[in-house]
């Protein structure tokens, strides 16, 4: 081989190792994921994480709760309010 030629490659093979590496770790990570998402639709999540989603899902189920109690209680008010100003209306009409 000439040496112009190996003096190029050198340089060029210098700069894809880094980039190689960097393309490999990233596969690697995004395996990772695949792996760790398919045992979490699989059931086979660690102890951690499942006393975790056991805990959040009861503070939304807490939370729903709370939303309920929001909603009769807006509900409540509105029913109130209505109330008032039908009777404000009625006794507008019968003292004009």
């Amino acid at each position: 081989m000439n040496k112009q030629v190996i003096a190029l490659l050198i340089p060029l093979l210098a700069l894809c190792i880094p980039v190689a590496a960097i393309v490999m770790h990233g596969l690697q990570k995004l395996a990772r994921l695949r792996l760790e998402e398919a045992r979490v639709r699989a059931g086979g999540a660690d102890p951690g994480s499942q006393a975790e989603l056991a805990g959040l899902q009861q503070e939304v189920a807490e939370l729903r709760d709370e939303l309920a109690q929001v909603h009769e209680r807006l509900d409540f008010t509105e029913r109130v309010l209505s109330q008032s100003r039908d009777t404000e209306r009625v006794q507008n009409r019968l003292n004009p």
